[in-house]
């Protein structure tokens, strides 16, 4: 085991792509195991890591993402949440914060979401006399929503290693995700006069509400599309994400007609790049669970835990804390699958249901992608804005904050987390 962590922080620490990392110290933890004898498990791990159909679906939710993202269909979707709530003060910061609500029940990609709105609404409230760094936070901040709500390619990750409910972690995810951008607009109404955000000229009117609901109904039907076709079992989750990617391949080909030969390339290459980068984690990460599983790693790591308490609420403040701190140094996609099967079994000792367990440990790394060193969405909103990473960081804690209240919340109130899913499956 000290030979595994050594290989695996000393990669790290040297700046190796994390997919090389999992792949190389889960070699050596098969070498170390079995010699020679046991390398040819290597291979074989990594191909079976990734044969699971549902893993079909990420690549087709990626791919409606970019399409969304080029064809003009985020600008309808901005257009109605503006009418909602632009209006009041802060209402371009307000306004970011519903779409990315709306844009969550697409993509399921808080990269995309923080893409999509990086390029779109940060000019525009720089440009109305927001700052750029509160800009940022505010985007990135919404951005998490989208792995919350569904759909969730990391709800169908985990659902998948598993064996969990991916329609049950679906329907549960739903108030979560609202319950944070709730909390995060009422943080920017309560600190609106203090920071001096605008207030539009234009007033709520309904005839507008009416107006951008009638113009984008058909990109805003996307989200019921999706969504119903899985919770209610008329789909899969990966036949959802192949008819996503046609309905917004329609949108942007015959309806807005915006879907360039050229922009379709550019998706492509986009789709594959992420994709490849996701899977290569995905299957290099099965390596070292399959080394982790054979050295008894996750029952060793319960046993700890439940030896400092069995008490479940300490257990739950033990398992977050884990989660929040991996989450701030691993991309959140490997630090799933390795910690998965480590806190799958150990939130069933404690008596969690899968599904309640399954949104808390996605919705702890999802709060990962805003932390640094190394959030996601961090990293591409800068690079989109050119803004400073230490500027937005500060402007960020108050937002990180909440929502990690918001993850203790759902932590501990199982029933309102399962309340979605009992009502719509009966469970």
């Amino acid at each position: 085991m000290i030979l595994v962590a050594l290989v695996f922080f000393g990669l790290m620490l040297v700046g190796l792509p994390i997919g090389y990392v999992l792949g190389v110290a889960g070699t050596a933890g098969l070498l170390q195991v079995g010699g020679e004898n046991f390398l040819a498990m290597a291979p074989k791990r990594f191909f079976e890591g990734l044969d699971l159909f549902t893993f079909m679906a990420m690549p087709f939710f990626i791919m409606a993402g970019e399409i969304m993202n080029r064809t003009g269909i985020t600008s309808k979707i901005v257009e109605f949440a503006d009418s909602l709530v632009g209006s009041m003060r802060g209402g371009l910061a307000h306004t970011n914060m519903l779409a990315s609500v709306i844009f969550a029940g697409m993509t399921g990609a808080a990269v995309s979401d923080t893409a999509a709105f990086g390029n779109t609404l940060v000019p525009a409230m720089v440009k109305q006399g927001y700052s750029r760094s509160f800009s940022c936070a505010v985007t990135v901040a919404g951005s998490i929503i989208g792995p919350t709500i569904p759909p969730s390619n990391l709800m169908i990750i985990y659902g998948s290693l598993m064996g969990v409910s991916i329609a049950g972690m679906f329907a549960a995810g739903i108030l979560p995700g609202l319950l944070i951008c709730i909390v995060c607009m009422i943080y920017i109404a309560a600190v609106g006069k203090r920071k001096h955000l605008p207030v539009s000229d234009q007033r709520f009117s309904p005839r507008r509400v009416v107006k951008s609901f009638v113009s984008g109904f058909l990109a805003l039907l996307m989200p019921a599309i999706i969504l119903g076709g899985i919770i209610f079992g008329i789909v899969t989750p990966t036949e959802a994400a192949a008819i996503a990617v046609a309905y917004a391949f329609f949108l942007g080909v015959v309806v807005y007609r915006s879907l360039t030969f050229e922009a379709i390339v550019q998706t492509l290459i986009r789709t594959s790049v992420i994709t490849g980068v996701v899977f290569l984690i995905i299957a290099a990460a099965s390596i070292l669970s399959w080394w982790m599983t054979f050295m008894q790693i996750p029952q060793k790591i319960a046993t700890l835990f439940l030896s400092i308490s069995r008490n479940p609420q300490v257990v739950i403040s033990l398992i977050l804390s884990l989660l929040l701190i991996v989450g701030m140094f691993m991309d959140i996609n490997a630090a799933l699958i390795i910690l998965a099967p480590v806190l799958g079994p150990l939130t069933a000792a404690i008596g969690m249901d899968p599904v309640h367990a399954g949104v808390m440990i996605i919705l702890s790394l999802n709060i990962s992608l805003m932390t640094p060193p190394v959030g996601a969405c961090l990293f591409v909103i800068s690079s989109i804005t050119g803004e400073r990473i230490e500027r937005i960081s500060v402007e960020l804690w108050p937002f990180i904050l909440l929502e990690v209240g918001v993850l203790f919340l759902v932590a501990f109130w199982p029933s309102m987390t399962l309340f979605v899913p009992g009502l719509l499956l009966g469970k």
